[in-house]
């Protein structure tokens, strides 16, 4: 067996304290020569026992930026002479300590007013900020400070000026306090909320490119739920329209991998050509979701082709042997960014032929110069098939067929590249977010592949990422460790990703476990002044405040998701302590709804369900038997929120679901024929076995 990466630095370096850990990113650092230590006691000691400020540098093992600043200062004599002289020095992921992340990103964006990573932050004894930054560079340049200099200045700050430092360091905690949970009054949320909210799309929305905002371009793939549920319920085909055209926009770009499937992490200009080239999980798991809902809307093939690939992409590359998924692959390839997935024409005509790349160039951009950086090339559909004929002088199928035979010959000869950095620790939530993606992928295009995978992915997390001593949830799996009390977005996106795996499923252990984690959640972090759910537990005295989950970028906030779950669960267990508690979380939440719509998609699609009546659908039968599937296709191929699915199998699942939902008992196929029931609330319209008047109820649905 070849050595591991972690072998060949005790074997030929002399490793820092890092060298003990698992993360990827610490590791990556494990043989800088800066005195790296982890987040902990050790550390904290050494700078009171020495009189040292602390450095803490934040950032994660696939940031392009991260990698920059290590190569340029820590990988530096001088100025890692000059950290360990006077400071001491703290490495942590943030995908292992999203809670640090969050209290000190705040105090970063405060004093900065932007943020981003690495983020370096100095702290004094108490842990508190006094100075903050993200990248630096090694020495002064563009109007940057050094890292040198910045070292300097403030090793004699806190050598001269002791007293200053620590009075900044506590206006910025306070600051901190008053700002990062600030939640004004607890209210609930206003019914005009929707259409602000749907507004500011409006108003954002690049109506040339697709998106919201200029460059660079993220997906923020939870404003899409939002959309569609806004059209469903209100008929605004504007806000559908927005959202179907940014989706096709972004998967015909550079950010979507026209090759391999799966989407990079953003887009650096307006026109989604050029990505920045890293790929994750939690990104491509909710657009594998939003692009399955947009078929289930639009049954246009280009979204299930999307959504298939996604889907190829993350078994390819991206799932554990056991059946968990990775975190990440980096942007960077031997020593570069974007050099795994770009092209010169040149190469497109060795590998391809002189009349196959004339008709890859024209279809992909290509350009002689290139359109990406040193005379490179990346793949961004910007012609259709038809613009393609007519500017080759082609037929549309020949243009197929060349297109289809070329990207996988490029394929294959990308895959003999060495390949990005690959980051492969296993996160509770993000993991949780792709079981949902492949759930309801499973679901809607009847794949049962789909749903073993995330069957497969739910039994890793239940059995690996468990406390031995009391048995609750942990954050991250890797190299045999588990470790880590879960933060909130582990149990909320657990929890949506069984909720997800049951209705595809129908099995009810994973219901029976999403109520068993929901309530574990309920007990370790609800907060039962102020309402709502804080992101971390209380059982770290060092963390200077805990956060609570009330913005949605990237990812979506813990709070929304569990506040759909809690609906979710209030219909599946007819329990109005559940529903209860999900108004609780949006009350407390609601101030940032006023402020600015906006800010939280997914807790205005709980809002929404929350305005109307739930609905079920039942279909009764053998689910082995052709006329039950005819009816589940039906149901699975449409698009209908705030609905939960449930069987009818006359078996050992429907008396287990029947203790929770006493309404189930008496359902059964009428005439020995597949049935459905079409219910609001728990009230049902007559029973039908007529698939065509199963679709007329359906299509009548508000």
């Amino acid at each position: 067996m070849h050595p591991s990466l972690e072998e060949i630095f005790r074997i030929w370096a002399k490793p820092n304290r890092l060298i003990h850990e698992k993360s990827p990113y610490l590791l990556q650092h494990a043989c800088n020569p800066v005195d790296w230590h982890p987040w902990g006691e050790e550390a904290f000691a050494k700078a009171r026992r020495e009189n040292k400020p602390i450095f803490l540098s934040i950032g994660y093992s696939t940031c392009h930026w991260c990698h920059v600043m290590e190569r340029e200062s820590f990988e530096d004599p001088e100025i890692a002479k000059r950290l360990n002289d006077g400071f001491v020095a703290i490495k942590v992921d943030r995908e292992e300590r999203p809670d640090l992340d969050q209290v000190y990103m705040a105090a970063t964006q405060g004093m900065t007013g932007s943020g981003g990573w690495p983020m370096s932050v100095w702290l004094n004894h108490d842990l508190q900020p006094f100075y903050t930054g993200t990248y630096f560079p090694p020495e002064s340049r563009y109007g940057h400070p050094g890292f040198a200099e910045v070292l300097k200045t403030i090793h004699e700050a806190w050598m001269e000026r002791r007293d200053a430092v620590d009075a900044t360091a506590k206006r910025v905690t306070e600051w901190i306090r008053d700002h990062v949970n600030a939640r004004g009054e607890e209210a609930p949320i206003p019914l005009r909320a929707l259409a602000d909210a749907c507004q500011h799309f409006r108003q954002t929305f690049d109506a040339e490119s697709g998106g919201f905002g200029g460059a660079p371009k993220f997906p923020r793939p939870v404003q899409f739920p939002f959309l569609f549920r806004y059209h469903a319920a209100t008929g605004d085909r504007q806000a559908l329209e927005m959202a179907i055209f940014t989706l096709q926009r972004m998967a015909r770009g550079g950010m979507y991998d026209q090759l391999g499937g799966g989407f990079a992490r953003y887009s650096v200009d307006a026109e989604w050509r050029v990505p920045h080239f890293e790929k994750m999980l939690y990104d491509n798991a909710q657009l594998l979701a939003v692009y399955v809902e947009a078929w289930q809307i639009t049954h246009d093939d280009f979204h299930r082709q999307v959504a298939r690939d996604i889907i190829r992409y993350i078994a390819r590359d991206m799932t554990d042997k056991d059946g968990a998924f990775f975190s990440a692959e980096d942007a960077d390839s031997e020593g570069e960014e974007g050099a795994f997935y770009v092209w010169t024409e040149d190469e497109a005509r060795a590998i391809l032929g002189e009349e196959a790349a004339r008709v890859v160039a024209a279809h992909y951009d290509f350009r002689p110069g290139g359109n990406f950086e040193h005379g490179k090339n990346v793949l961004h559909a910007i012609h259709s098939v038809q613009d393609t004929a007519r500017k080759t002088g082609k037929t549309e199928d020949a243009v197929r067929k060349i297109i289809v035979e070329s990207k996988a010959k490029l394929f294959e000869v990308r895959l003999k590249r060495p390949r990005p950095h690959l980051d492969d620790k296993i996160l509770t939530g993000w993991n949780g977010l792709m079981i949902s993606g492949l759930a309801r992928a499973g679901r809607a295009f009847g794949d049962a592949d789909d749903v073993n995978c995330a069957s497969r992915a739910a039994e890793f997390v239940l059995i690996r990422l468990r406390d031995a001593k009391n048995g609750q949830l942990l954050r991250r799996y890797r190299d045999a460790e588990a470790r880590g009390a879960a933060f909130l977005d582990d149990y909320a996106f657990f929890v949506a990703g069984l909720l997800d795996l049951f209705e595809a499923s129908q099995n009810p252990r994973w219901l029976h476990e999403a109520i068993r984690l929901t309530e574990e959640q309920i007990q370790v972090l609800w907060d039962e002044k102020g309402g709502g759910f804080y992101f971390a537990g209380a059982d770290d005295p060092r963390l200077l405040l805990r956060p609570k989950s009330d913005f949605e970028g990237s990812e979506p906030s813990g709070n929304s998701v569990a506040a759909l779950n809690l609906l979710r669960l209030a219909q599946l267990t007819d329990r109005s302590d559940y529903r209860d508690r999900a108004e609780g979380v949006m009350k407390s939440l609601s101030g940032n709804i006023r402020s600015f719509a906006a800010s939280m998609p997914l807790l205005l699609c709980a809002f929404s369900d929350s305005l109307s009546k739930p609905r079920q659908i039942v279909i009764a039968g053998d689910p082995s038997h052709a006329d039950v599937q005819a009816l589940w296709r039906e149901v699975n191929e449409r698009y209908l929120p705030n609905t939960v699915f449930l069987a009818a199998d006359g078996g050992r699942n429907q008396a287990e679901l029947a203790k929770r939902l006493p309404f189930l008992a008496g359902m059964k196929p009428l005439n020995g024929r597949a049935t459905a029931y079409v219910c609001q609330d728990y009230v049902c319209q007559a029973p039908t076995t007529d698939l065509a008047v199963l679709r007329k109820i359906l299509v009548a649905i508000p």
